[in-house]
């Protein structure tokens, strides 16, 4: 899991979070229109939150599948594009989300990164959190293909 990674560096990335939030913005509107924000990047990690909305709650007052497994699939392509440089055909080959409790219905966390770079793919991991980074919410794990 993510504890034994490197705290968020300085190391800068190949892309800036206004590089990455505008290509997210111009080429995957449901990002834009859940509002997610790139809190940092660089070449250990991204940390992306989606901001807490009513339109993302779900029946029993907890945030949805749906709006936790968009975070963590953006979060995972962050983290590939801050390795590769901006890179729109970048696309999700393998998702896989497991729920560890039940999420507040506020800000959603994550924090990405690339656990394996090749030439055809990417493999990374992601925690995801509320109020409390050691209370993880769902942990994900994605392939991305690379063209």
């Amino acid at each position: 899991m993510l504890d034994t990674i490197p705290p968020m560096s300085s190391e800068a990335s190949r892309v800036t979070a206004e590089e990455l939030t505008r290509l997210l913005d111009e080429t995957i509107p449901l990002s834009r229109m859940m509002r997610v924000r790139i809190d940092h990047v660089d070449q250990n990690a991204a940390r992306l939150t989606l901001p807490g909305s009513p339109d993302w709650v779900r029946a029993g007052g907890t945030l949805s599948g749906p709006a936790i497994m968009t975070l963590a699939d953006t979060a995972i392509y962050a983290a590939v594009l801050a390795r590769i440089g901006l890179e729109p055909m970048a696309v999700t080959a393998d998702l896989s989300v497991r729920f560890l409790r039940r999420p507040a219905p506020t800000d959603l966390h994550a924090e990405a990164r690339v656990i394996h770079l090749g030439r055809r793919n990417a493999v990374a991991e992601v925690e995801l959190w509320c109020d409390d980074r050691a209370r993880i919410v769902a942990h994900a794990t994605g392939t991305y293909a690379l063209p």
